[in-house]
C-alpha cells in the first residue's frame, strides 16, 4: 500500500468531496483503513445506507485529509488525497449510520478470532439463523461486518489494541478464522477458511 500513498489517483466517486480546510460536508464520515503495512486515517463521502454496502459496490474509495501511520516505525505521513483499492484493504472502519433499520434481517451472531494479515481480530460475526458464519462467509460479498471487535496488532515493536463497536473485514484477507468463547483471552486453534477444518492442536 506505501507505494501508492504519495500519488493522487483516478477519484472513484462522483460526489466531490470536502475543501482542503480539514471541514467535513453532509454525506462525508471518518474513515479508517488498516493495511498491510500502515493504517489510514482520512474522510470519505458514504454514498450508500451502509458503510458495508458502499465498500462492497466500488473497487476504489476516495480519501482526503489522510494521516498515514507505518506499522513498522509509527511515523506519520500526511496526504491530502489518496485513492484505495479494495484488495488493499483488510480492516475498515468508519463513523456514520448504520443502515435502515427496516433492512435488517434478524442474524444470530457466533464468536470468532481471525488472522487477517498482521491483524489479530476477535468479534462477533452474524449470520441467519441455523446457517453457520463461518462456513458460508465464502458465500457472501466480500466486505464483511464484524461487531464488538478487539484488533490486536504490533506499531513500531509496540502491542497495541483497537476496540470497535463494528468493523468491516475483507475475506479475501482472512488467513483462518474459528469460533471461539466470547470471554475467551487468547487465540485458539487455527481453523483454515478454505477447508472450514480444524488444524491439529
Amino acid at each position: 500500500m506505501m507505494d501508492r500513498i504519495p500519488r493522487r489517483l483516478r477519484v472513484a466517486f462522483s460526489r466531490p468531496l470536502a475543501a482542503e480546510s480539514g471541514s467535513p460536508t453532509a454525506g462525508e464520515v471518518a474513515f479508517v483503513a488498516y493495511g498491510v503495512d500502515c493504517i489510514l486515517s482520512g474522510r470519505t463521502v458514504l454514498e450508500a445506507d451502509r458503510l458495508s454496502d458502499m465498500l462492497n459496490a466500488h473497487d476504489e474509495y476516495d480519501l482526503v485529509g489522510v494521516t498515514v501511520e507505518r506499522l513498522d516505525d509509527g511515523m506519520p505521513l500526511q496526504v491530502d488525497e489518496v485513492v484505495v483499492a479494495r484488495d488493499e484493504l483488510y480492516l475498515v472502519h468508519a463513523s456514520g449510520p448504520r443502515g435502515d433499520a427496516a433492512r435488517r434481517r434478524h442474524t444470530l451472531p457466533k464468536h470468532v478470532a481471525m488472522k487477517v494479515g498482521p491483524y489479530e481480530v476477535q468479534g462477533f460475526l452474524h449470520g441467519l439463523p441455523g446457517a453457520d458464519p463461518v462456513v458460508s462467509i465464502r458465500r457472501r460479498k466480500p466486505m464483511i461486518p464484524l461487531t464488538g471487535a478487539r484488533i490486536a496488532y504490533v506499531v513500531n515493536g509496540e502491542p497495541r489494541e483497537d476496540e470497535l463497536d463494528t468493523v468491516i473485514l475483507n475475506r479475501e484477507r482472512i488467513e483462518w478464522i474459528a469460533v471461539v468463547d466470547s470471554d475467551r483471552a487468547a487465540l485458539p486453534v487455527r481453523r483454515p477458511l478454505e477447508t472450514g477444518q480444524p488444524e491439529g492442536t
